[in-house]
């Protein structure tokens, strides 16, 4: 809260001041390395687009393969794999030791490791 009506003061004392001038280019090195720098590396890599454009085509090969009726015996066997899976899943046991595994990464994640400072201390002479 302001206990005085008007800046005058202020703004001759500052004004007064004997300020040295700015480097040239200073303003557009800021900008440069701020708001228009380019990231010395790729945010995509190069075999990324080659990657997913691989995978797009073999699934749209898959798609026009099960539309067209000439992928029965791939299907039926990714259907039988399919229920290997599950029968695999569905036993109690491994189900058990996946509740085991997540538990312990849950406790694991939530303990607090660091070391207090001067806990430690040099026992050597």
């Amino acid at each position: 809260m302001k206990r005085y009506d008007n800046d005058d003061d202020l703004e001759r004392a500052l004004f007064a001041l004997d300020l040295e001038e700015s480097p040239a280019g200073l303003r557009q090195g800021i900008l440069s390395a701020t708001i228009y720098h380019v990231p010395a590396a790729p945010t995509v890599r190069a075999w990324e687009p080659w990657l997913y454009g691989g995978l797009c085509t073999a699934l749209v090969w898959l798609l026009i393969a099960v539309i067209h009726g000439s992928a029965a015996g791939a299907v039926s066997a990714a259907a039988s794999y399919g229920d290997d899976v599950l029968a695999f899943f569905s036993q109690s046991t491994t189900l058990l030791w996946i509740a085991v595994g997540g538990a312990a990464t849950v406790w694991i994640s939530q303990m607090n490791l660091t070391v207090l400072p001067g806990y430690q201390r040099a026992t050597r002479r």
